[in-house]
């Protein structure tokens, strides 16, 4: 035993560290590819092994042997033996169910369980059973079809399958990054992006060519995914939240691939163009007319002949996609996201349907290169006016949540931030439209809400990027994958319902590398249901490395 390290390990799977360790830094690097922090109070940070925090572990190519000697290396007691099986058990189950090919069977693929008692678990479960035909004690035959359908079945039941299966090559368009960008700018991608790209190409044989990346936003996601798209050379269909964002990937491709403009199109409800390389958003391809009715855009993913999807925000993936990924087994595809977490609970499906983790980096490493920008979390607690505090009382739950983030005295403490930050670019972001506009009128600030037309949202962004305009009041239309590159302060008056997603995305908007550090606010009410939510968001800042100070704010 060693009281100098900075880890407990407790056999119910949880992982204490003790933050005021020297080692406390260096440790939580270690630990976090391959388990997930739960709670992150002043002295003590819990993380969580799971079967899908160790299965990323897995897929990234960490052993069992490489979890337990990291566990040993910085743990204060002896490992507990329910701790030691349980890795043991979860990581031996990643490998041991391996799709592959049958040469001359046009009509099936062959499922490999290398664990005969896995074999009979599954066989009992009429779920999966249905979709298999026993070959043999330890193989199975399943449809073509049946590809994803079987791996969303198996994960759900606590089995991962490694898919050995060949994807299609895709049909070819030529494309490559360009040394100059159209402006005349040398380009050239990091060394994080390029391996990034290569790590979800593997060395092109089967397993390679599909997986998810993290990057912390501002770390350049989009530049990876145009590496890969440089590499494969193939038709390529990208999927993103919003319109801004589909301009905006429409931007970055033209600037800085040698593709032709006649090649890249636009998918949206504005437009209906189908390209070579096409840019689409969620929305589009999930509408449809009536809640019953069928989905007329999916089609585009169905039958465009894609032979790379690029999902771009994958956290955001919604539900009906989900669907027809499962059928989209033999396509290349990639999934960028600041963050595996989904407010859905749907991790799983995005490991076995796009593919698992296959490169994340610190954002605090990221921090520490320069690549990302220094940047201070603050959450200033702010009392609730006298006049509301009954109002408060006698509320329900959600509209409690209301009261607290439409606190008026928030508007003093803007006005003291505004003038704190009178030379930087600001973005003012909140929940509720109402007290966004409040603000924009009082100040005369431009104002981007869901109901802002693609063309004024654009030509905002534009004016923000360009210097014209310094501050933008903003919805969370501007969570995602929108880039503000001179934004160095956001001031969050009002957030969702403790979502650790949203924390990330909002963080993101002033983490673009730049001379000077950025500053992210939080305004809370004290002693209401805003401090409770806010505790959970802390939890995703914490697990990135982040000190989260806290101001209180006197009237």
């Amino acid at each position: 035993m060693s009281t100098d390290k900075p880890l407990v390990i407790q056999s119910d799977k949880t992982l204490l560290l003790d933050v005021h360790s020297p080692f406390a830094q260096e440790c939580r690097d270690s630990i976090t590819a391959f388990s997930e922090l739960v709670k992150s109070p002043e002295h003590v940070h819990t993380f969580l092994l799971t079967p899908l925090s160790l299965w990323n572990a897995n897929a990234a190519g960490m052993t069992t042997e490489d979890i337990m000697g990291r566990l040993r290396t910085w743990s204060r007691y002896d490992i507990p033996e329910p701790v030691s099986y349980f890795i043991t058990d979860i990581s031996a189950r990643f490998g041991s169910f391996v799709m592959t090919d049958i040469p001359d069977d046009a009509d099936h693929y062959l499922l490999t369980v290398t664990i005969p008692r896995y074999a009979k678990e599954i066989s009992s479960h009429k779920t999966v059973s249905s979709l298999l035909f026993p070959r043999g004690n330890d193989t199975f035959l399943l449809n073509r079809y049946a590809r994803g359908e079987v791996k969303l079945k198996l994960i759900k039941l606590g089995f991962p399958v490694d898919d050995r299966i060949p994807l299609k090559k895709g049909f070819p368009v030529p494309m490559n990054l360009r040394q100059q960008t159209l402006s005349g700018k040398d380009f050239s991608i990091r060394d994080y992006q390029e391996a990034a790209a290569r790590s979800l190409l593997g060395d092109r044989g089967p397993g390679t060519g599909y997986g998810t990346i993290v990057l912390p936003c501002g770390a350049g996601k989009t530049i990876v995914g145009m590496d890969v798209m440089s590499l494969l050379q193939i038709r390529t269909l990208i999927l993103t939240t919003n319109v801004s964002a589909v301009h905006q990937w429409i931007r970055e491709i033209l600037d800085k691939m040698d593709i032709p403009p006649e090649d890249v199109g636009e998918y949206t409800g504005a437009k209906k163009e189908i390209k070579p390389v096409t840019v689409c958003t969620y929305q589009v391809v999930t509408w449809r007319p009536d809640k019953e009715g069928v989905f007329p855009h999916m089609s585009l993913l169905r039958e465009g002949n894609w032979g790379l999807i690029i999902y771009d925000e994958v956290h955001m993936l919604p539900a009906p996609v989900f669907k027809v990924t499962a059928e989209l087994q033999a396509v290349h595809r990639v999934g960028l996201t600041a963050t595996l977490i989904r407010e859905d609970g749907r991790e799983d499906e995005v490991f076995s349907l796009v593919g698992p983790k296959r490169f994340d980096v610190p954002w605090s490493e990221m921090e520490k290169q320069g690549w990302i920008a220094r940047a201070y979390c603050i959450e200033v607690k702010v009392p609730l006016p006298h006049d509301l505090e009954l109002t408060y009382a006698i509320a329900g739950k959600r509209e409690k949540h209301r009261v607290a983030s439409e606190n008026p005295i928030k508007m003093d403490v803007l006005d003291e931030l505004l003038s704190r930050h009178a030379d930087d670019y600001i973005l003012i972001i909140g929940q509720y439209v109402d007290q966004l506009k409040q603000i924009a009128r009082k100040y005369g600030f431009p104002l981007i809400t869901g109901s802002t037309a693609n063309t004024r949202r654009d030509d905002l962004y534009a004016a923000f990027r360009s210097g014209g305009e310094r501050v933008l009041v903003v919805s969370k239309v501007a969570n995602f994958a929108i880039d503000l590159p001179d934004a160095s302060i956001a001031i969050q008056v009002s957030g969702t319902f403790g979502s650790r997603q949203e924390e990330a995305q909002r963080l993101g908007r002033i983490l673009r590398p730049k001379a000077k550090s950025s500053f992210f606010y939080s305004l809370v009410t004290r002693y209401s249901s805003e401090e409770e939510f806010s505790e959970n968001r802390q939890k995703f800042l914490a697990e990135q490395g982040y000190t989260y100070k806290i101001e209180a704010y006197e009237q």
